[in-house]
């Protein structure tokens, strides 16, 4: 054999090795993980013919499989949808060609090839019983979630999102994005194109009804932030509520900053007491309680809260970090006091705070997924409540809590938010979007404010007007659906 035709031999021999390797490493050890992987559109055509678990909201099955096929025919299974776009944003979608929310994230247990669902699988086989996937029970109240999406629904053209939490254990009993979409649209096996024509319409609308407004995208929280930064005045420079803080009219901020309240004055120019300021709203002197802490401090009180966090939160659904920075620059730091700057909050994390003050200080994890049982009705797994953190000491919650209870009474800025027989404690919010257009709204809250059961946190983007005129009555309808 001539030299040429070894060099060649040993180079098809090396190639043929590297393919082999790659087919043996493909096959041997990525299998499963390119099998599972959620852009792998056959892990989804493959499962048809088996009937995935469904998804429950209190005592009604909100998702569901259904067998299409004839008689005689083998099993084609289609995924059914409850509510229209009313519990979407969680529960996701399952299409032949991918899958959102709950439906992907708990996918394993739904369909049934979860490890932990092995025995009963097992079982099945020796039993000849067809394979079910577990249910999954979200911790979703249908009161709360149904009040917050029809109030969505009556201010028309608005997008927004809204969240309600049990503040003692974080469980998620609303969750609404608006506009939202009916998951039925985009799932049809019998009529493929029609369902992938449907999505690409939604993924084209200019108000992103496939974007999950509570958990996946984030707003200059505004005036709500006030509450963490009067937080921040008591932990670390020993304020109180009748401690008393400079409150101009306006103040230069690189640019002039003046007071969102009645008359554009907190206290006729004259020192404010922190309690009056977050009654009110006062820009100026809650800007000035930031200068006078600093951004250090002003940033780990938002930490404290959830801000700022490199680990991933996922409730299961992953959610998107919220942030504080530290900042430095006067100017900066000052707007910064007031939800404004650098200040990006999602909803979630904005209802996080409220439930921390709710809850003496303590920020319990979020979960939207109760329990998980087989096809039997055995349990799988069942969450246990989980602290997230301790935001501030119970005496710095009772005190704000007795700040926001004024929010909403008598002289407050968030009067809208009242509800009849029990006190509320909230906090309006009114932030600034830089570009011109109308604020977006915000409020948070939790009731009752001597025993909280719900904490809520509700934006109306690019609202206009105040946070008190469309966010605190829909916060007002969630929390009444859970304490009335």
């Amino acid at each position: 054999m001539n030299t040429p035709i070894r060099r060649l031999s040993i180079f098809a021999f090396v190639l043929i090795l590297i393919l082999m390797a790659n087919v043996t490493w493909l096959q041997g050890f990525q299998a499963q993980a390119i099998k599972d992987d959620p852009l792998n559109r056959r892990q989804f055509t493959e499962r048809l013919s088996e009937a995935r678990g469904p998804i429950l909201v209190a005592d009604d099955n909100v998702a569901y499989s259904d067998n299409i096929a004839g008689e005689g025919e083998p099993a084609e299974f289609q995924r059914m949808y409850e509510g229209g776009g009313l519990y979407t944003p969680i529960v996701g979608s399952f299409r032949t060609y991918g899958a959102s929310g709950i439906e992907l994230t708990e996918n394993s247990l739904l369909d049934g090839s979860d490890d932990r669902l092995a025995v009963r699988n097992f079982r099945d086989i020796i039993t000849g019983r067809e394979p079910e996937g577990a249910q999954v029970q979200l911790t979703l109240d249908p009161e709360v979630q149904q009040a917050g999406y029809e109030a969505f629904q009556g201010l028309g053209d608005k997008n927004g999102a809204a969240v309600a939490l049990d503040p003692s254990t974080g469980a998620i009993l609303g969750a609404v994005s608006y506009p939202s979409y009916d998951a039925n649209e985009v799932v049809s096996i019998t009529d493929i194109d029609a369902a992938v024509t449907n999505y690409t319409e939604l993924e084209a609308d200019p108000r992103k009804p496939l974007l999950n407004r509570a958990l996946h995208e984030f707003y200059p929280p505004g005036s709500t932030f006030k509450v963490v930064t009067a937080a921040a005045a008591m932990e670390h420079l020993g304020a109180t509520p009748e401690t008393t803080q400079e409150a101009p009219d306006v103040l230069e901020l690189g640019g002039t900053l003046p007071n969102a309240t009645p008359g554009g004055t907190c206290n006729g120019g004259q020192p404010d007491t922190l309690a009056h300021s977050i009654q009110i709203s006062c820009n100026t002197s809650m800007a000035n309680w930031a200068i006078e802490m600093g951004g250090e401090a002003l940033s780990e009180q938002a930490t404290a809260f959830g801000f700022n966090r490199e680990e991933e939160l996922t409730v299961p659904l992953s959610v998107i970090p919220s942030s504080a920075p530290v900042e430095t620059d006067r100017n900066i730091l000052g707007r910064a006091g007031i939800g404004q700057s650098n200040v990006q909050a999602t909803p979630l994390q904005m209802a996080m705070v409220a439930a921390g003050v709710a809850n003496s200080g303590e920020v319990m994890k979020p979960y939207a997924v109760d329990t998980v049982r087989d096809s039997d009705l055995s349990v799988v797994t069942q969450t246990s409540p989980e602290s997230y953190s301790q935001a501030v000491s119970a005496s710095t919650a009772e005190s704000l809590t007795e700040m926001m209870t004024l929010v909403t009474g008598p002289g407050g800025s968030g009067t809208n938010a009242a509800i009849s027989g029990m006190e509320v404690a909230g906090k309006t919010g009114t932030a600034e979007t830089g570009d011109g257009s109308p604020t977006h709204n915000w409020f948070i809250g939790f009731a009752p404010a001597d025993d909280p059961q719900v904490a809520v946190a509700v934006v109306v983007e690019y609202g206009g007007g105040s946070g008190n005129e469309l966010a605190a009555p829909i916060a007002r309808q969630m929390m009444e659906a859970v304490v009335q």
